[in-house]
């Protein structure tokens, strides 16, 4: 059985560059490698009904982010090293 590799992983910084959410930035919180999906903290966020029962009382919507695919998300890059500027030296005439 070979292993499906994705170029995100949970926890990465991410930005959405295609679909509905466009633009949105987030934290990958799931990645489901075998679907090519991933979920994205505050992305694609649906509404979903929720049953009366013991725990809820009394039921109602929640609001839960679904899974998008991974090839709409690309890696937030770290800021880049600033290279230090090499000061040439003069020579000193005497």
């Amino acid at each position: 059985m070979s292993r499906i590799k994705t170029h995100v992983k949970k926890g990465d910084n991410v930005v959405v560059i295609t679909g509905e959410g466009k633009g949105s930035q987030g934290t990958v919180l799931e990645v489901f490698p075998s679907k090519s999906r991933v979920i994205v903290e505050g992305v694609n966020m649906i509404k979903k009904a929720i049953k009366p029962s013991q725990q809820n009382q009394q039921g109602g919507f929640q609001e839960k982010e679904a899974p998008i695919h991974v090839s709409n998300v690309k890696k937030v890059d770290a800021p880049a090293k600033t290279a230090k500027k090499k000061v040439a030296k003069k020579k000193a005439k005497a």
